[in-house]
């Protein structure tokens, strides 16, 4: 076995002292009980977005183009998906949807592809936006949750480009679980008869479990302990401590060579382990 662990980098001192200077003016800001939330969210994107112009512009003299651009950066003048969902909460989800759209239109900026500066900044988000978050949460860009009310994130939780986390019906996370880029986890499900009828389902992810690159897990699926769900399968059920599921849908096809005896059980195909 070829142990490739992560190269450790770091930005220039001058630019790393640019990026701790502004992380600290965010969480300052995230830390008032008192902020608004719109208004911080609107300042932010204001200065990414459109750094050159002065924040007391008179806008009715920009072009149409332009006004436009710039009401979109307040998440008063934008509707999001999970707006629209029967089930919402807007006593909790109201409080973080500027958060929300602070952090999508950050990974659509300049600034969202820079591993460095993107995973501290989706870290101070996160405490904000989630139900509860662990330490060390690591995330790439273009990353989206629904509301974020129902997601649990456990510790060192890495969770990598482009996936999705719909926690409509409550999603946990456990320790050390690794989620692949393009990946998705639902915790809603719609009726084949009436795509109105929705059923929530809480989805969970146990410590240390694996999905892997352009995997599924639906709604209400349980992977337990050190469970893997292989690259573009999709789970329709629950996954088996220490089993590795591969295929649509995703069936036990190997154990995980150091799972304990109880676990120890027969594969979808069939082999004694």
């Amino acid at each position: 076995m070829v142990h490739r662990p992560l190269r450790p980098l770091t930005p220039s001192r001058a630019a790393t002292g640019l990026y701790d200077e502004w992380l600290a003016q965010l969480e300052d800001r995230l830390a008032d009980p008192e902020a608004d939330r719109n208004a911080l969210c609107r300042d932010v994107l204001h200065d990414l977005y459109f750094p050159g112009l002065p924040n007391d512009v008179d806008e009715a003299g920009l072009p149409l183009a332009a006004r436009v651009a710039l009401a979109d950066l307040d998440p008063r003048n934008v509707t999001l998906e999970p707006e629209y969902y029967h089930e919402i909460d807007p006593e909790r989800y109201y409080p973080r949807k500027p958060l929300l759209w602070l952090w999508q239109m950050f990974d659509r900026s300049p600034l969202g592809g820079n591993v460095h500066l993107g995973v501290r900044f989706r870290r101070i988000l996160a405490p904000h936006v989630f139900a509860s978050v662990g330490r060390n949460f690591k995330c790439f860009h273009f990353v989206e949750v629904s509301f974020g009310y129902n997601l649990e994130v456990g510790d060192d939780v890495v969770v990598h480009r482009n996936v999705l986390l719909d926690d409509r019906g409550g999603i946990r996370l456990g320790d050390r679980v690794s989620i692949s880029d393009f990946a998705s986890v639902f915790s809603h499900t719609h009726s084949i008869d009436d795509m109105t009828d929705v059923t929530n389902a809480r989805t969970v992810l146990e410590d240390d479990v694996r999905v892997t690159y352009g995997a599924t897990v639906l709604a209400g699926v349980h992977v337990g302990v050190q469970g893997m769900v292989g690259a573009r399968a999709v789970a329709t059920r629950d996954v088996r401590a220490y089993h590795v599921n591969v295929g649509i849908p995703a069936k036990s096809v190997a154990i995980k060579s150091f799972a304990p005896g109880e676990h120890l059980r027969k594969t979808s195909t069939g082999e004694a382990e």
